[in-house]
């Protein structure tokens, strides 16, 4: 598992790389698609602020013990996103960096035994309050890409990209969905799964492969993937 103080820096990085993307987008531009299919780059912009939002109820659920989820249903998320992105392009963009200092502060003075209380994740699975900042990290750098503004898999930061790996991996065999394939990250000497199939490159690309189905970078072929989340 990732310690607080790592997963804490690759947030902050995340958080300032999509603010950055941000400030260089025109209006115009915010409004034009992004890298997933039917979401602008508004939609994504108001995910990661509702996002941040949600995971403001895992600390509260984690300070308090009353269960608290990140969203009362998959509809009502999807809402909040819809409505967020259509606000004027200077609103979102406040409502995404007031999101991330909401955030910020809840974690920050979130108290010491809080840390190891259970809560449950998108998926409904149990896991402990530390995991929060790891995944706020993952949904900056990931959906940062998806902006479709500059920021590439590239610009994270390595051991960040192996740890993404470990993860979307250990999703996979957890729903026996563990792809047939053996993945070799040629820059930072890290192996996964011993599959007929064989694909290398830099972990930017084993990243963007297993979350984003591109394979550019890397070569081999690989088998079709599951969807990650």
């Amino acid at each position: 598992m990732t310690d607080l103080h790592t997963a804490r820096r690759w947030w902050a990085d995340g958080a300032r790389a999509v603010t950055g993307a941000l400030d260089q987008l025109t209006d115009d531009e915010l409004g034009r698609p992004s890298a997933l299919p039917g979401w602008t780059r508004a939609h994504v912009v108001a995910h990661l602020a509702r996002n941040a939002d949600a995971l403001l109820n895992l600390c509260a659920w984690a300070r308090t013990g009353v269960e608290t989820p990140m969203y009362p249903s998959r509809e009502a998320r999807d809402a909040g996103i819809e409505t967020s992105a259509a606000v004027p392009a200077d609103d979102l963009r406040a409502d995404f960096r007031d999101s991330e200092a909401r955030l910020a502060e809840a974690v920050a003075t979130l108290p010491d035994d809080a840390w190891t209380a259970p809560v449950r994740n998108g998926q409904g699975r149990s896991i402990a309050a530390r995991e929060i900042p790891w995944m706020r990290a993952k949904e900056l750098w990931v959906h940062g890409v998806d902006l479709d503004a500059g920021l590439g898999f590239t610009d994270a930061p390595a051991d960040a990209l192996v740890a993404l790996v470990d993860d979307v991996l250990a999703l996979f065999a957890s729903r026996d969905q563990t792809p047939d394939v053996t993945l070799v990250a040629t820059d930072v000497q890290r192996t996964w799964g011993a599959g007929a199939a064989r694909l290398e490159g830099p972990v930017s690309a084993v990243a963007a492969w297993l979350t984003r189905s591109r394979a550019d970078g890397l070569t081999g072929d690989g088998p079709e993937l599951p969807a990650w989340l």
